[in-house]
């Protein structure tokens, strides 16, 4: 169980209503664990009684309860839940880090970071579940193979793409690819070029953006 909590609502959550921003931050809580929580006066923000339509505004603080850390760990995302799951709340449980500037996103394998032939559900696409109060939804700025998991950076606003893409560009972004593979090359070389097939047994995670 973790203690009382205090957090403050940032400025792209104003105006959301008070069940999506748990929805957000706590995937794990169900709607009527919440209902429980704001009936009871246990759930408040800024020290005053709320309901689920409440809507928050920037600066505003979320007192937050002693409740069960597993509500904020959902572990690995399943192929059931790629299908299923909303986007908001699948993009939540993905989230590694974010601020003013950026999403962090810890993309699964099999999931698609844009449209193509045959597909119906790609990151791109999802992201407008993320679109600000302006009509800005966030935008990519690299790119990870649908078959390939690891850490994607999506901007939250024009001016962070454009910095983001000029890096990406000029390789003054590093990016570390591990993969894993079965035996060892016969000789110790530097490079190892060839192409990779299309299996769906091929695994790599890309980290260290």
């Amino acid at each position: 169980m973790a203690g009382i909590e205090h957090i403050k609502v940032d400025q792209d959550e104003a105006g959301m209503r008070l069940d999506r921003w748990f929805k957000l931050h706590y995937p794990g809580l169900g709607f009527g664990a919440l209902q429980k929580l704001l009936r009871s006066g246990q759930i408040r923000v800024d020290g005053g009684r709320v309901k689920s339509d409440t809507r928050v505004e920037p600066g505003q603080t979320v007192r937050i309860p002693p409740i069960n850390a597993d509500v904020r760990k959902t572990g690995p995302i399943a192929g059931k839940a790629l299908k299923h799951s909303p986007d908001g709340e699948l993009l939540s449980r993905m989230l590694l880090h974010e601020d003013e500037r950026i999403f962090v996103l810890n993309k699964p394998a099999g999931l698609a970071v844009q449209g193509g032939s045959g597909l119906v559900r790609h990151i791109d696409k999802m992201l407008e579940a993320w679109t600000n109060k302006k009509g800005e939804k966030p935008r990519l700025v690299h790119r990870l193979d649908r078959d390939t998991s690891g850490v994607l950076v999506v901007a939250r606003s024009r001016r962070a793409a454009q910095s983001l893409t000029e890096a990406f560009r000029h390789r003054t972004t590093k990016k570390t690819y591990w993969s894993l593979v079965k035996g060892l090359p016969r000789k110790r070389e530097d490079k190892i070029s060839t192409g990779l097939p299309r299996s769906r047994h091929r695994m790599a995670t890309a980290c260290g953006l």
